[in-house]
């Protein structure tokens, strides 16, 4: 849509990628390291400070800083690879996305850039010698925003039409002394003429009004500025000579503008042409002041105009109004600006992501060819995959790639401000472009055969619902897609054929004894949630077939089909030793090669997920599809697998409802002991992935001499297990979580409120499973919530709880302490921890006007 031309999709990095990686064993961190980024051309996409391009990422803006200090430009953000942070790869700056409309009409992106110079050296050094039972040495511990000395740069973005962007860049000395910044916004085209496919090489020139930029197929688009900032151009080239020491294709190469900036070279061309080019002002602003340039990137070629400041605070007011309808009435102020927030990094979180795996393997044309060992290596059985679309990404800067299971939690998020933009995003992953021949989904870059929690149609469901239950066409699509899926998992994931499944890590990470895709001795591994997902998959596949045959009654063979399956993995997982009754929890089980199994008791979120496989089925679902409901009695009655597995609801007040569910409420009520005790799993914050009782009775298991250890870990993983950058040993994750929540609903939709268990264990306090729903959700709100003058997602960090200029900026992590809240990991990971936005409008509807009923069979509330 032209709206959506222009966008957020610009990267906050692309070096250190897989990529950009051209090593022959696939080491990516090191082959093109952040040293080389302001020097060396990007092959697949390029990366910048708050910036944005086309949906093609032909063109791209964003910012370039220097604070006179620095040894080079801020053109990018700075960070630790995996190999060189002590927990994995960690961004090393503070950088926030405060605000946008689904069609990037208006956006706002905020820079705290410190006055002195970038502690590069330090911030490298430091994590090295820390270990990875040591916190993780951030920018804050460095001491360099102490004495206050920084700048506060703020990006508003505003369209006065779909290609006229009003750009205004506001520098606002937060220091105590008088300071100068060298402010420079650039525009520059992606390489695409230095492969060997396309030599066309596209220009930017110096025109009347400003920079011109010249391109075949997007056609011509100018930046011009308020002022009369110097115009400096070089080319977007790689420096050779300074890399490798051999002559490179341009005497203007891409660190040009860098280089006659920070030390005066002559390093950018003369006759003001070239690939990118940038406007260069020199600023001096006094304390607590502040200055404002002001930009037009237009394909009318536009001046900055009168109209300028109406236009943007014009945005800004649509934006305001978008908003106050999203939120509820009555919602808190300071959780709408939670909300808010998590929204815009949700719609800031958006990428072009350009990568052709067969070309990749093969090399360029015009490059060397890639050393032999490559095409046996990392993603060598994707080579139908062949991407160039803009995509929601779990995080630009640690992840900026794709993730299966990520992208369908993003999605339900999505839903809430750009449905259309969602139901896209599932499809797109479905397609044949991504989607392997076999049915599997693309897991990740790093290693597109991983295996991920089969949630895509869980989310085609929700993202269904929250649109307003009308597209059938997409539940349709989807629907045959994910048939193609299901019947991969079938197929490779139950090796024994007994409806047990493996899956590997499962997203999970270290969760377990040790790599559960990898074991340490001969033999298999049965999982708990493995088998569960499955069943949940099965569940999930059986309400978007209920939903098709409303409109077309053959989907209710297909219904069938489901109904049946669910009942012969659900009886599978009861039966064949995954469920502990002496421990009443569900674990995984081991077995050997001679034979033996052996449970690995481990009370964590592994033994949890069979919750999530649960649904109702109402009286007016049996009486809209007949023969599905013969078929479903008929099972229920005579097969014995159906027995423990689906409950059929008699009393008046509920009569003709059935649930399905792998745990009977019996059992429901033993687990929830557990995960409702501070003691083991109920934080104050939610739920935390393994139970705090581990922590003092750590679980040790000894397999054919190899002797295994799991302990709680509330923070950072002591383990190198998957890298070290994600802890699944004891922290809070968001989207787990948010099933939980999920489901409890749809068992209390079952189950009535007249079941109640004690909340918090040992409290005397007795909670249906709504209100046990509702009082998770507050625990997961109250991480980002200010209360009492403090936010506990920020930890301890003073700067952020006691500066007004900080404290209402607010990151979203990967995961969170289990005991103080804190955000760990990627700091901007708002995709599936934007989730928090949907908990707060439905918390708040929740306490408003009666909700409206939902649809009978779905698992919402």
């Amino acid at each position: 849509m032209p709206w959506r031309r222009w966008g957020p999709y610009l990267s906050e990095r692309a070096w250190a990628t897989v990529r950009e990686d051209y090593s022959p064993f696939g080491q990516a961190w090191e082959f093109f390291p952040h040293e080389h980024a302001r020097s060396r051309v990007y092959r697949w996409n390029e990366d910048g400070l708050g910036g944005l391009c086309d949906d093609r990422q032909v063109l791209c803006f964003a910012l370039a800083l220097w604070n006179g200090r620095d040894p080079i430009l801020k053109e990018r953000i700075f960070g630790l690879t995996g190999n060189e942070g002590n927990h994995g790869e960690d961004a090393k700056e503070y950088w926030f996305y405060l605000d946008s409309t689904p069609t990037h009409s208006w956006m706002r992106w905020r820079y705290l850039y410190a006055q002195d110079a970038f502690p590069y050296a330090e911030l490298v050094s430091e994590n090295r010698r820390r270990s990875r039972k040591d916190p993780e040495f951030e920018l804050l511990d460095t001491g360099i925003f102490e004495s206050g000395r920084y700048w506060e740069i703020t990006a508003d973005y505003a369209k006065a039409a779909a290609d006229d962007i009003l750009i205004r860049i506001t520098a606002r000395n937060a220091g105590p002394d008088r300071a100068e910044l060298d402010v420079l916004p650039t525009l520059w085209f992606r390489n695409t003429w230095a492969w060997g496919d396309d030599d066309r090489a596209p220009l930017i020139r110096a025109a009347d009004t400003g920079l011109l930029a010249e391109h075949w197929d997007l056609g011509p688009m100018s930046l011009v500025s308020d002022g009369t900032p110097e115009m400096l151009f070089c080319h977007n080239e790689t420096n050779t000579e300074r890399l490798w020491g051999i002559p490179g294709r341009s005497r203007f190469p891409k660190d040009g503008i860098n280089d006659h900036v920070v030390s005066g070279a002559s390093t950018v061309n003369p006759e003001r042409q070239g690939t990118k080019a940038a406007f260069h002002s020199h600023v001096a602003v006094d304390a607590g002041a502040q200055t404002t340039i002001r930009l037009r990137l237009s394909a009318l070629g536009s001046r900055v105009g009168s109209d300028f400041d109406t236009m943007l605070d014009q945005r800004r007011g649509e934006a305001d109004e978008f908003y106050a309808d999203l939120t509820p009435p009555g919602t808190p102020s300071d959780e709408a600006l939670v909300l808010r927030q998590a929204m815009a990094g949700m719609l800031w979180s958006k990428q072009f992501y350009n990568f052709s795996v067969q070309r990749w393997l093969q090399g360029d044309p015009a490059g060397p060819k890639p050393p032999p060992e490559r095409l046996s290596g990392r993603n060598s059985a994707w080579q139908h995959v062949d991407n160039r679309d803009v995509i929601s990404m779990p995080d630009k800067w640690e992840y900026p790639w794709y993730a299966a299971w990520d992208l369908a939690f993003h999605c339900v998020a999505l839903a809430r401000v750009d449905p259309e933009f969602a139901k896209s995003q599932l499809l797109l992953l479905c397609r044949e472009w991504y989607m392997h021949p076999n049915g599997q989904l693309p897991a990740y870059e790093w290693a597109f055969g991983d295996v991920n929690p089969p949630v895509h149609a869980w989310a085609a469901l929700r993202v269904f619902e929250i649109d307003g239950s009308r597209d059938y066409e997409f539940l349709g699509r989807v629907f045959h897609k994910l048939l193609l899926n299901f019947t991969w998992w079938v197929n490779r994931k139950d090796s024994k054929g007994n409806n047990v499944f493996q899956g590997g890590f499962l997203g999970l990470d270290n969760i377990g004894l040790f790599d559960r895709s990898s074991l340490p001795v001969s033999g298999h591994l049965e999982q708990s949630d493995g088998t569960a997902w499955m069943a949940m998959y099965c569940q999930n596949m059986l309400e978007l077939s209920l939903l098709l045959a409303q409109h077309d009654r053959t989907y209710e063979d297909l219904a069938v089909k489901f109904f049946e399956h669910f009942a012969l993995i659900a009886s599978a997982l009861n039966s064949q030793g995954l469920w502990n009754e002496e421990d009443g929890f569900y674990y995984d089980v081991l077995h050997l090669a001679d034979g033996s199994m052996q449970p690995l008791r481990a009370l964590s979120m592994v033994g949890l997920v069979p919750l999530f496989a649960v649904t109702t089925l109402g009286p007016e679902t049996m009486a809209r599809l007949p023969e599905f409901a013969r078929r479903a009695d008929w099972f229920t009655t005579h097969r014995s697998e159906a027995m423990g597995v689906i409950e059929h609801m008699r009393n008046e007040s509920h009569a003709g409802w059935r649930m399905l569910s792998i745990v009977s409420p019996e059992r429901l009520r033993r687990i929830l002991v557990r995960v409702l005790d501070p003691d083991r799993f109920l934080s104050p914050y939610g739920v935390r992935a393994l139970s705090r009782w581990h922590r003092d009775h750590p679980l040790e298991v000894d397999v054919g001499g190899y002797t295994a250890r799991l302990v709680y870990e509330p923070a950072e993983s002591s383990t190198g297990l998957f890298g070290g950058n994600s802890n699944w040993r004891g922290p809070i994750w968001m989207p787990v979580n948010y099933l939980l929540v999920e489901v409890l609903r749809v068992y209390h939709r079952y189950l009535g409120p007249e079941f109640t268990v004690e909340c918090p264990t040992g409290s005397g306090r007795a909670l249906n499973l709504d209100e046990v729903a509702d009082e998770i959700s507050r625990r997961l709100i109250a991480i980002f919530v200010d209360t009492d003058g403090s936010r506990p997602v920020f930890g301890t960090y003073k700067r952020f709880q006691m500066d007004p200029s900080w404290h209402d900026l607010i990151p979203f992590h990967e995961y969170f302490n289990g005991e103080t809240g804190a955000g760990i990991g990627a700091a901007h990971q708002t995709g599936w921890t934007g989730l928090v936005g949907d908990l707060l409008i439905r918390l708040n509807r929740r306490s408003g006007p009666t909700r409206a009923a939902s649809q009978d069979g779905d698992m919402t509330p």
